[in-house]
């Protein structure tokens, strides 16, 4: 079932109706059973993967909660987090690991033929695989006492709005909001109504369109080369922000239905001045969970306490106390690049972005005293828009590695933009030809111009939903309407595809 059709739609009035008709202490069990019934929709045979990962979390967790020995709890933990990360990575990763097993032995010889294994990845492992271990390292921590009730931890794992795209919800923030049950409150329904019909708007008017042109374009590297690869790339960026941050729109307003409060996951990203600031901003629960469970870990170990003390005598105490954080990040999106596929290029995205974020860590005392000696003021708008402008640069050329079929694709798409560089080619008429035609392109254009003005009252604070909540209930309604007769014939339906992030 689709988050873009009609049955999706129908599960949330119908749940709606059914959770809010049923007693609070009930209410649970509806949203259990419409996740149920959601995620079967995709194939009965999934249900098995995610069967797994509840029971064997179960059963670890409730386990260590009963445990008083602190070296019996961590040998449960590692048992909880080797069965499901290791279904995981048997599901997204063997036949990589297989492909290159394979390439590597035959530079030494002979080498091996180890045959591939046919395996269809679940929807939303990644996600809520993610989401559950979590919940297993803080019982581990002690954070807080395991969930007794499987039914009810089954539906912390799969609560359906966030099930295949996430946010990766924390157990002491969600648990509680599930099982709590809520009284009807319009005000959470035209909430709701509200996220849903912005994430189609996104969805359906800007990304499906810009898609269609950066597909053209990025994936046709011996055709276009030049400008052609810069209006891709920007295509891109309109595609994959309007895609993903719309799919959480939609996601998070149907759970505000419900009376439920989502993390948010995005918080206008490309107006930020730094690769660092950026992930920060965009996939805001993957990052917080890297940094929860792996970055603070990894720094405060042993071995990095050793390190920081030969780098501090060695290089000095600014660098030596930085290196270990470099090394940190580096591992944090070395995973982030595995998690979003089993690819090369997708290994490169990550290394591109950490050694962006690491050198930018070890040479930041040497930038206040450049800025310094150039006379420039770190606060002033043009220098802030300087920075802005660079990040989004780097970062859209780190969506190359997205938008490509390979890692050599990648480089190759690199060195097109600086061959037969005309500006003139994309207005000649040729990007009529990518699938959109004129009408096509003005939808997008001004559709772009409310984004980025929404946008902006965003970054500056100014509360929208507010403003909206203060109009009388006849000019609230009428925006509401205006939006779907906006989105409905405006919507680019023809090329409707899934939310990309629904395949992790």
């Amino acid at each position: 079932m689709s988050y873009i059709s009609a049955g999706f739609l129908l599960l949330i009035i119908i749940t709606a109706i059914i959770y809010y008709v049923l007693p609070r202490n009930c209410q649970w069990i509806v949203l259990l059973a419409a996740s149920i019934v959601f995620y079967a929709t995709y194939g009965i045979r999934y249900m098995g993967y995610i069967l797994f990962t509840i029971i064997t979390t179960y059963i670890f967790t409730v386990k260590m909660g009963s445990c008083d020995s602190k070296t019996v709890r961590k040998r449960i933990l590692v048992a909880c987090l080797l069965c499901n990360f290791g279904l995981l990575f048997l599901m997204k990763y063997l036949n990589f690991t297989i492909i290159n097993i394979n390439a590597i032995s035959h530079i030494f010889g002979e080498g091996l033929n180890l045959n591939r294994i046919s395996l269809v990845m679940p929807l939303g492992m990644s996600f809520y695989t993610f989401q559950t271990m979590s919940y297993a390292i803080d019982v581990y921590y002690r954070k807080y006492e395991p969930e007794k009730n499987i039914f009810k931890l089954a539906l912390f794992v799969s609560f359906f709005p966030q099930l295949l795209q996430g946010p990766i919800g924390r157990f002491d923030r969600l648990h509680q909001q599930l099982i709590a049950g809520h009284s009807f409150d319009i005000t959470n329904v035209e909430h709701g109504a509200q996220r849903i019909l912005w994430g189609f708007a996104k969805k359906l008017i800007l990304a499906d369109r810009a898609g269609i042109v950066a597909t053209a374009l990025l994936t046709n590297l011996d055709t276009y080369r030049g400008a052609y690869m810069i209006a891709g790339m920007l295509f891109y960026s309109v595609y994959i922000y309007c895609d993903f941050a719309g799919g959480m729109d939609l996601v998070i307003g149907t759970a505000e239905i419900f009376g439920i409060k989502l993390d948010e996951n995005f918080r206008q990203p490309y107006f930020s001045m730094s690769v660092g600031e950026f992930w920060r901003r965009w996939h805001i629960s993957l990052g917080t969970w890297m940094k929860d469970y792996v970055f603070y870990p990894f720094s405060i170990s042993k071995p990095m306490a050793r390190f920081s003390k030969f780098a501090k005598k060695k290089f000095g105490k600014q660098t030596g106390r930085v290196l270990p954080v470099c090394l940190a990040n580096l591992l944090i999106f070395f995973i982030v690049g595995v998690w979003h596929g089993a690819s090369w290029k997708y290994i490169l995205y990550g290394f591109y972005n950490g050694i962006i974020i690491a050198v930018s860590n070890l040479l930041k005392p040497l930038y206040g005293k450049g800025l310094a000696k150039c006379h420039i003021n770190p606060d002033s708008w043009y220098w802030r828009g300087f920075k802005m402008l660079r990040t989004f640069i780097l970062v859209n050329i780190g969506w190359l590695c997205d938008a490509c079929t390979s890692a050599s694709q990648v480089f190759k798409a690199l060195g097109n933009i600086f061959v037969d560089f005309r500006v003139r080619d994309v207005f000649s008429g040729s990007l009529l030809k990518m699938g959109l035609n004129m009408r096509d392109y003005h939808v997008l254009l001004v559709a772009l111009i409310v984004l980025i003005i929404v946008s902006i009252l965003k970054e500056k604070n100014v509360n929208i939903r507010e403003w909206i909540d203060k109009r009388p209930l006849v000019i609230r309604w009428a925006i509401y309407i205006a939006l779907v007769f906006v989105t409905a014939p405006f919507g680019f339906v023809g090329a409707t595809t899934e939310f990309m992030y629904a395949q992790f």
